[in-house]
């Protein structure tokens, strides 16, 4: 990432003493237990005068007394208030979570290409504009990083929520001479490419990086070469303990990003507790995804599946009911490499749907062997599906979750939580009309309004402005889909060709 960011990030921790983490860390693992683990809820319930009896025999060293405003009823009204003064360690914690949510607002920035590459940069920011207004409640927490890249085919884990719905673990990319050698090259070719943007990215997916025993030497090399070390997120924090201190080492020298741990139950959240001390865990976020956790799921993948199901069986969900404003965990808007297969893909998030139930669209796809050839697919993709502008010969309409009301002199687009204004008298027909009917192109639309010749550019620059701030539908009935059906054989080939880059151990059932 940008100097600026990484410094930001590490102020962080830097202005504060040791005893001030010291003591955050403890109020972190409070505010764990208060949202993953019904049982020590119910234990501050019944000690409501006396919490810190509660707190002392969970062993966190900071007494509920002093940040009342974090947990208990009457006293949430004073959180962010002036009163909240009063309670010194919440104060402390929500100074902390101000500054953690300022630099996931930073790391947004850090996809910013406009001078490296602004074919990538301009479609970017039409995804980021349309993924405000589609994703509902994941869209704040979606940072779009420009790249990342799968070290394992499949998933050991099988979570039944897993909103990419990962596949069975088939394998691991070993830390080859061959595949090192490739490794770096491909990285090198984002950093050149994308610049400091591709400081972005992470190296995982529908994966968990903990399926790979030498994961923490990939890590190591995207650090020596983008200058950032990638975050982490595993839901098997425990299943290599060597290899994830070695990670958590990482982090500690280097401190560019904040790790993840999904934990999936509270005797789960047991363990990971009993393995790692509050001041160890401090660098790393607990994502609580046990059915006693005060937390969502996205209506994406295995959780969305599994939701219908049940409404299909007229069943309720005794597990958890996945959030509908929470629309997926996808959060990459740019390529998505699998080393294994030696594939790229583009892709963005969307909300979970039966077109794309995993949460993001892929818009097209390449295979390369070798760095070369990665370089070349990047390219070609970028050549062929990033326009800096409205392609004149591609049909125009509105996205399809905007509802469009003609009026007069404006026209009206509303989508899940954004209204859209838009001026309509610059021709006798209808912008805003032709463009819901969905039955011309751009240059078609413009010769039909503009048939005299006057207003040519005027009409140009509204349709510019319409499809830069990503109102324009780009997902056009399936194109992708169908090109990858005609492609299949093709990419079959290419992917046994790649066969040889993956080291198969074991499969887990799930």
């Amino acid at each position: 990432m940008r100097p600026f960011a990484a410094e930001r990030y590490r102020q962080i921790f830097d202005r504060r003493i040791p005893e001030q983490l010291r003591t955050l860390s403890h109020i972190k693992r409070f505010m764990e237990r208060l949202v993953g683990d019904l049982g020590f809820r119910r234990e501050l319930s019944e000690n409501i005068n006396a919490p810190r009896f509660v707190s002392d025999r969970y062993g966190i060293e900071v007494d509920p007394m002093e940040m009342l405003p974090l947990w208990r009823g009457t006293h949430l009204k004073y959180r962010f208030k002036p009163e909240c003064a009063s309670w010194p360690l919440a104060v402390m914690w929500d100074e902390y979570i101000r500054e953690m949510l300022h630099h996931r607002d930073l790391l947004r920035d850090e996809g910013e290409m406009s001078r490296v590459n602004p074919r990538f940069h301009a479609w970017r920011e039409r995804q980021i504009r349309r993924c405000n207004e589609e994703l509902g409640g994941s869209a704040m927490s979606v940072t779009h990083p420009v790249i990342a890249f799968e070290l394992s085919e499949g998933c050991s884990i099988g979570c039944w929520f897993c909103g990419l719905s990962a596949g069975r673990f088939k394998g691991y990319y070993e830390y080859s001479e061959e595949h090192a050698e490739l490794w770096r090259g491909v990285v090198g070719v984002a950093s050149e490419m994308f610049g400091s943007a591709a400081r972005t990215g992470f190296c995982y997916w529908a994966t968990d990086p903990m399926d790979n025993p030498q994961y923490d030497r990939f890590l190591f090399d995207y650090y020596q070469i983008t200058g950032a070390l990638p975050q982490t997120t595993t839901a098997a924090p425990l299943k290599d303990q060597a290899l994830t201190r070695r990670v958590l080492e990482l982090f500690r020298r280097y401190r560019t990003v904040t790790n993840r741990f999904s934990v999936l139950s509270t005797t789960h959240l047991n363990q990971i507790h009993a393995a790692f001390s509050p001041e160890e865990l401090m660098g790393v976020e607990l994502i609580l995804q046990g059915k006693e956790a005060l937390t969502a799921k996205a209506f994406a993948g295995r959780a969305r599946e599994r939701k219908e199901k049940l409404r299909d069986a007229n069943k309720d969900d005794a597990i958890g009911v996945p959030e509908r404003n929470h629309t997926t965990i996808a959060c990459v808007s740019g390529f998505l490499v699998n080393m294994l297969r030696g594939r790229v893909q583009l892709v963005t998030p969307v909300p979970g749907s039966s077109r794309w139930p995993l949460g993001y669209r892929v818009v097209a796809e390449h295979f390369f062997r070798t760095a070369n050839e990665f370089h070349d697919g990047l390219q070609r993709i970028i050549d062929q599906h990033m326009f800096a502008c409205l392609p004149p010969d591609l049909p125009i309409r509105f996205r399809r979750d905007l509802h469009y009301e003609a009026g007069i002199p404006h026209f009206h687009l509303r989508s899940r939580n954004m209204q859209h204004r838009v001026i309509d008298n610059l021709a006798p027909l209808s912008v805003g009309d032709l463009i819901a009917g969905g039955n011309c192109t751009a240059s078609e639309l413009v010769r039909r309004i503009t048939a005299d010749g006057r207003g040519v550019l005027a009409i140009a620059d509204l349709l510019d402005k319409l499809y830069s701030a990503g109102l324009i539908e780009e997902d056009l009935d399936d194109c992708f889909v169908s090109q990858a059906s005609k492609d299949l054989p093709g990419r079959i080939e290419a992917a046994n060709r790649a066969a040889p880059n993956m080291r198969v151990d074991h499969a887990e059932p799930r």
